[in-house]
């Protein structure tokens, strides 16, 4: 039985690689999820379904909130979590996955952009060709696999509300990456969540079901979202802010650069067809992932 050890650069990348299979299924259960709830609906059963989720480890270790990491509590919770959710969900109503895919790849640059202007982190230069050249490679395998059309041509402004969701992304990353010490990931993330977990809980109380209730799969659907709370939410949070504290917030940021390979991924198991030039940008994507992580950032 091997243990986990995330000092080690293998468990560093198996763990990004499962994160980024987790991850790379969101978009597609927030889409099925979609077919019955509105936006709204979606992104605050996501956030409360997860904040009932962590409420016991939360109970547990509520005492360890202070007056020094409330704050980063704060910022985890609602900038880190809630407000991307219900981006990325209203975003969906009128984008599909492959262009959120996409968008959502530029994590990485803004988590570099913050960390250098606001958090005093450092960076190489080799970490820098790194980031530009994942996000060339993710829109090169995002493109390829529109069936011929460019990605520009199908781009509308709800783009940007995954471009703001990963401008609070590179806030989150650097937040847990700096700032918060002495709690583990698994700590941090049911923390965060009991801030705003009750908000999510009032807001659906006051939120209209009747045009749920009306379709055929309202209960399957909703069973999607609960696979997206429980599994994209809870578990890949607590692993991925486990993953920033032995890493650097770049390389934990680079996740959003594999993501798009495992929506191919899934792909494949629907009959679509993989080809040389994707299989060419996926090499591009590890190359950058790879030169992001060559060294710590301090």
């Amino acid at each position: 039985m091997y243990k986990i050890d995330l000092n080690k650069k293998v468990w560093q990348w198996i763990t990004l690689i499962f994160l980024s299979l987790i991850w790379g299924s969101s978009f597609i259960l927030m889409k099925k999820g979609l077919r019955s709830y509105s936006h709204d609906q979606v992104a605050a059963f996501r956030i409360f379904i997860s904040f009932l989720a962590f409420l016991p480890f939360g109970i547990k270790h509520f005492k360890k909130v202070n007056k020094e990491n409330i704050i980063s509590l704060l910022i985890v919770g609602f900038i880190g979590s809630t407000i991307p959710a219900f981006l990325f969900a209203k975003a969906q109503t009128n984008i599909d996955s492959g262009l959120a895919g996409v968008l959502n790849s530029v994590t990485p640059l803004f988590t570099l952009i913050i960390g250098l202007i606001l958090y005093n982190s450092k960076a190489k230069t080799i970490n820098i060709v790194g980031i530009f050249l994942g996000f060339i490679g993710a829109i090169g395998l995002i493109s390829n696999s529109y069936n011929g059309n460019s990605i520009i041509g199908n781009f509308n402004y709800y783009g940007l509300f995954i471009v703001v969701a990963t401008i609070c992304y590179g806030f989150n990353v650097n937040q847990v990456k700096y700032k918060i010490k002495g709690l583990t990931g698994l700590e941090l993330t049911s923390l965060a969540f009991m801030f705003v977990g009750p908000f999510t809980g009032i807001y659906l109380l006051f939120t209209d079901f009747s045009f749920a209730l009306s379709t055929d799969d309202y209960i399957l659907n909703f069973f999607y979202i609960a696979i997206l709370a429980v599994v994209g939410t809870v578990l890949a949070l607590a692993i991925f802010n486990t993953l920033i504290q032995y890493t650097s917030a770049l390389f934990g940021a680079s996740v959003t650069y594999l993501i798009p390979i495992f929506a191919i991924m899934w792909g494949l198991f629907d009959g679509e067809k993989f080809t040389i030039i994707q299989f060419l940008w996926i090499g591009l994507i590890l190359t950058g992932v790879y030169l992001v992580n060559q060294r710590k950032q301090t």
